[in-house]
This record gives structure tokens, C-alpha cells and sequence, in this order.
């Protein structure tokens, strides 16, 4: 049967390509440690897994609003005034299943066949691919570590065109950790007054795992706001990746398409995840900065093992739990059966030989790059880094 070319148009993620891989290994016995996935090892705290069993005990079983649940909404609402100081009412708000369908739909609703979208490299390995999705096109800004991986404003400049539909960008960023300031959000904010027409999605799920501080979001400036889709969800600050619940922050016109194009795949998030995110969204954060702490002691382990080979160049992450190490200097290089010639053939080199999954640079738009996460732990990530430079030394 001939399928749809539909599916010519994108790639499998290369973050669950690896998982996968990893996942079949061990099936054989193999011990691999994971340092490719993007999900905290912690469990979902004891308040917002109590909510849900009350959730299911007043018989929370039915279909849900496609938009979320009225309380849902008035609870993302607070938090974002809470943590943001920003104003929304539930008419702006889109509850969706994980913040990977928020996006699906925000895309699908703005970007029309031909049409331009601006992205930083690096960035997460779905935005390319839910741009093609619908058929637009990727521009990409390529960043560099020395610039700590962040666009500056004469970039933004240059890489708008008249087919310029939206801007798409992550702080925290995936894969490079990089988090921009409040200064460095209000330089960029300079250049889209004078493109009135471009929609600058902002990803801020990894809003909570900030090591240098308060997050900002872009849409702080009032007069650009508007055009502003904050996507966000509960994935990585609440360790609630298998609950599947994200949401946007938009404009009622942008709000209402997207709740349109979810009407017709999903309609309502789980009716259990909702009343827990209520919970989650409202009370004390202590569990998610205790998360947090640790995550600070990873990353701190982490930059310490890596300053032990110094062949990897490293930028220190500002946020998220990954580290974006530059590999080129093992290209060439030789084990006497595996030749490097890419940071495609580093990461099978590290999963065969050393039994650690990472995810090759290329999928985040940044070939020389490979990423590793440090939201496993302590433990793993200690014993994953001692063969990691064992592999490595072996390369000739």
C-alpha cells in the first residue's frame, strides 16, 4: 500500500531514535546508562499523585472541555502571575497533552505552505520538523558557544524576510542550556516592533531549572505581547513526563485555532491529569526546587568530569539539564576498528563501546555537537562519565 507523503516531509526524533537503540541493547542483557533522554529521575511529588487518586475517587472519568477545565485554566493563570508577573485570563489560555502538542497545534494554526520560521540553533529536534509538518520553512541562526548560544539582535535582523510568519525559541534552552536575560529578551523585543507580523513562540518548559536565576519570558513587554505564544507544561519542573500535560499562553484568536485543530486529534487532555496540574500548579514548589538543588550538584559533577577531558570544549548550561560539548577534535580519530568522521559516529561509538546513549548534534541543528543529559543520577551519571573517557582515550 502506498502511504501518505506526508511522512517524507519529517524525521524520526533522533532523542527517542537513541532511546530506542539503548532500549534493545539492554533487552540483551547489555548495561546501558541513558544519558540521552530528556526526563528527571525523580517521581512525580507525593501532594500532586494524592490529587489524582482523590480525582478518581469523586469519578473524574469523563470527557474533558478540549480547551482543559475551567479551574485547570484559572490555575495556569495564577501561575504565571505568580512566577511571571503576567496577566492572562482563561480565554488564553490552551490546555494540551504534553507541551510537544501545544506546539504541534501552534504551528499548525500560524504557518501556512511556504511561509518562514526563524529558529536559534541549536534547538529542540521537533520544532524543524512540525515546521515542515505544515509544510513551511525552516530559517535557521546558527549560534555559537563563545556566544553562549544565543542569537544577538542584528542576527534576528538579518534572517527576516517577508515570508517571516513566526520566530520559535526556548529559554532554558534544549539542547544548549543556554537561558536568556531580561536585557538580552528587550533587544530582540527592539526588532520585532518593527515586524508586526511575526508570532515568536517562546518554549519556557524548562522554566523552573534556571541556575542563573529568575526566568524571563519575552512576553513581559506589554506591546508585543500579543503576539506572543508562551508554550509551557508540567513535564520538567513537576517530573510529570509520563502525565502528558502541557498548555499554551495566547492571544483568544491564536487560542481559539488552536483549540479548533486539537478538537480534531485529541480533544480534552486526560481528565486525571487535569485536576492534578491544578494541584501542581498551585501549591507550595518546594518539591521543584528540591529537584532543582539537585540538578545544580549534577550539573557542577558533571562540568568537573568533562573539565577531565580536555578534548571536549564545554559550555557551562545556564538551565535545562543537558550539556552541548563540541566533538570535532575526535574526528579522524581511531579506535582500530571505528573510524569518527562525524558526531554521528561518536554517539554509536559511545553506545557500542562504552554502553552510554547520547543524541548526536545534527538532530538540534548543530553537527559538531552531541548531547548529554544530566537528569539521570548521580550515580549513573558519575559511572557513565568514567567510560565515556575511557572510550574516548581509546581514539587514536
Amino acid at each position: 500500500m502506498q502511504l501518505s507523503s506526508l511522512l517524507e516531509r519529517f524525521n524520526e526524533p533522533e532523542t527517542l531514535k537513541m532511546a530506542k537503540l539503548g532500549r534493545e541493547l539492554r533487552a540483551k542483557g547489555i548495561d546501558v546508562i541513558d544519558l540521552s533522554l530528556g526526563e528527571p529521575d525523580f517521581d512525580t511529588p507525593e501532594h500532586i499523585k494524592q490529587a489524582a487518586i482523590k480525582a478518581i475517587e469523586e469519578n473524574w472519568s469523563h470527557y474533558t472541555p478540549v480547551a482543559g477545565y475551567a479551574d485547570l485554566r484559572e490555575a495556569v493563570c495564577t501561575k504565571f502571575k505568580r512566577d511571571n508577573n503576567l496577566n492572562y485570563k482563561p480565554e488564553n489560555i490552551v490546555v494540551s497533552t504534553g507541551a510537544k502538542q501545544s506546539l504541534a497545534n501552534t504551528i499548525l494554526a500560524l504557518v501556512d505552505k511556504g511561509e518562514e520560521v526563524i529558529i536559534p540553533t541549536p534547538y529542540w529536534v521537533t520544532y524543524s520538523e512540525l515546521v515542515k509538518l505544515a509544510e513551511g520553512k525552516v530559517v535557521e541562526i546558527r549560534t555559537k558557544p563563545e556566544d553562549d548560544f544565543k542569537i544577538s539582535p542584528q542576527q534576528l535582523e538579518d534572517a527576516i524576510t517577508p515570508k517571516t510568519k513566526a520566530f520559535l525559541f526556548s529559554s532554558p534552552c534544549n539542547p544548549s542550556g543556554a537561558v536568556y536575560s531580561k536585557e538580552e529578551l528587550s533587544a530582540l523585543a527592539d526588532v520585532f516592533r518593527k515586524h508586526p507580523n511575526i508570532a515568536i513562540i517562546s518554549d519556557e518548559i524548562y522554566e523552573y531549572i534556571n541556575f542563573v536565576g529568575k526566568n524571563e519570558s519575552i512576553a513581559q513587554f506589554d506591546d508585543i505581547k500579543d503576539r506572543v505564544i508562551i508554550v509551557n507544561g508540567l513535564s520538567k519542573g513537576f517530573a510529570m513526563t509520563g502525565w502528558r500535560l502541557g498548555y499554551i499562553a495566547a492571544h483568544p484568536d491564536i487560542a481559539k485555532a488552536t483549540e479548533k485543530i486539537q478538537g480534531q486529534f485529541t480533544s480534552g487532555t486526560n481528565s486525571i491529569a487535569q485536576r492534578s496540574a491544578i494541584v501542581a500548579l498551585t501549591a507550595d514548589l518546594t518539591p521543584s526546587h528540591k529537584m532543582v538543588e539537585e540538578f545544580t550538584a549534577r550539573r557542577k559533577k558533571v562540568m568537573q568530569l568533562i573539565s577531565e577531558i580536555p578534548s571536549l570544549k564545554c559550555f557551562e548550561p545556564q538551565g535545562a539539564f543537558y550539556i552541548f560539548p563540541d566533538v570535532t577534535s575526535f574526528y579522524g580519530k581511531s579506535n582500530g576498528e571505528t573510524t569518527i568522521t562525524n558526531a554521528n559516529d561518536l554517539c554509536m561509538y559511545l553506545l557500542n563501546t562504552a554502553n552510554v546513549s547520547s543524541v548526536m548534534g545534527d538532530a538540534f541543528g548543530e553537527p559538531n555537537c552531541v548531547r548529554f543529559s544530566f537528569a539521570n543520577s548521580m550515580q549513573n551519571i558519575e559511572k557513565g562519565w568514567a567510560r565515556i573517557k575511557d572510550a574516548l582515550a581509546k581514539l587514536k
